[in-house]
C-alpha cells in the first residue's frame, strides 16, 4: 500500500528496448495473421481485452506481459519523437 504522504515518481522511459521488441513482435503477429495492427492495437489499449491480440506467434501473451500505460506512453514518446519534434524543429 502507497504512504499518502509519500510523492511517487513516475519514471519515464525505462524499458523501451522490452516495449520495442514486444511491439515487433506484436505487429508481425497481426499482419501476419491478416489483421490490422494499428486497429488491433488501440482497439487493445481502450479496453484491455487482450483478444484485440492474436495468440499466434505468442503476441496476445507477450502483450499482457507490458502495463498498458507503459505501452501507452513508449508509443506516444515514440509519436512526439518521429512526428512531433522535428515538425517544431523544422518550423
Amino acid at each position: 500500500m502507497s504512504d499518502i504522504g509519500k510523492t511517487d515518481v513516475y519514471n519515464v522511459g525505462e524499458g523501451d528496448e522490452d516495449v520495442s521488441a514486444i511491439l515487433v513482435e506484436v505487429y508481425a503477429a497481426l499482419s501476419e495473421k491478416g489483421y490490422s495492427p494499428r486497429a488491433q492495437l488501440v482497439g487493445y489499449l481502450l479496453s484491455g481485452d487482450p483478444t484485440y491480440i492474436t495468440s499466434h506467434r505468442n503476441a496476445r501473451s507477450l502483450i499482457r506481459r507490458l502495463d498498458r500505460t507503459r505501452l501507452l506512453e513508449a508509443l506516444v514518446d515514440a509519436y512526439v519523437e518521429h512526428r512531433l519534434k522535428p515538425a517544431v524543429d523544422r518550423s
